[in-house]
């Protein structure tokens, strides 16, 4: 057994959690459950590290958040049927930010896991399509694929569109 990775996984823990637990949000869309699928990608990436077999322990433990969240995901119970249409209201207060995050994540739940781990990847983590490619282990023109089809399909779902613009649009038609 090679020798514990101590203060240098403790420091990595310490810079990249914050930025795991964001990408394993938007992967799975509860923050506790996020939190859970980092903390188990950590402890496997930590014993496999202490084995010796990682290069790199950030492209390591992400490819072990995606394949985790995968896992989980498929022993998950699939029975309740999420609703299409979430009630929006108009609001020029400070809860704006708010609603606009929860439409962005409501978007993001109707693409499948794949192309969710591929817009994480590449524009929360900010990672090069070969890199998305290494964590996936896809190759690259799968991860442009993925990328476009989900940008499209978000495009094309309308739950983006800003419904205040519209709202203040017609009122000043109507006035």
């Amino acid at each position: 057994m090679a020798d514990e990775p101590g203060p240098a996984f403790d420091a990595f823990v310490r810079a990249r959690y914050s930025s795991l637990c964001r990408v394993a949000f938007v992967m799975c869309g509860d923050w506790q459950q996020a939190e859970d699928l980092v903390q188990t990608a950590l402890a496997k990436t930590y014993v496999a590290a202490c084995r010796g077999g990682v290069d790199s322990l950030d492209a390591y433990v992400q490819r072990v958040l995606v394949t985790t969240r995968a896992t989980w995901w498929r022993r998950r119970w699939h029975g309740e049927t999420p609703s299409a249409d979430l009630p929006e209201h108009p609001t020029s207060d400070a809860y704006e930010d708010a609603d606009r995050r929860s439409a962005v994540l409501a978007a993001l739940a109707t693409l499948p896991a794949p192309q969710r781990a591929v817009l994480a990847l590449r524009f929360l983590q900010d990672l090069s399509e070969e890199e998305t490619g290494r964590v996936l282990g896809c190759p690259v023109g799968t991860v442009k694929s993925r990328t476009a089809r989900a940008l499209r399909t978000l495009r094309d779902s309308g739950l983006l569109a800003d419904k205040h613009e519209t709202i203040r649009e017609e009122a000043c038609h109507h006035a």
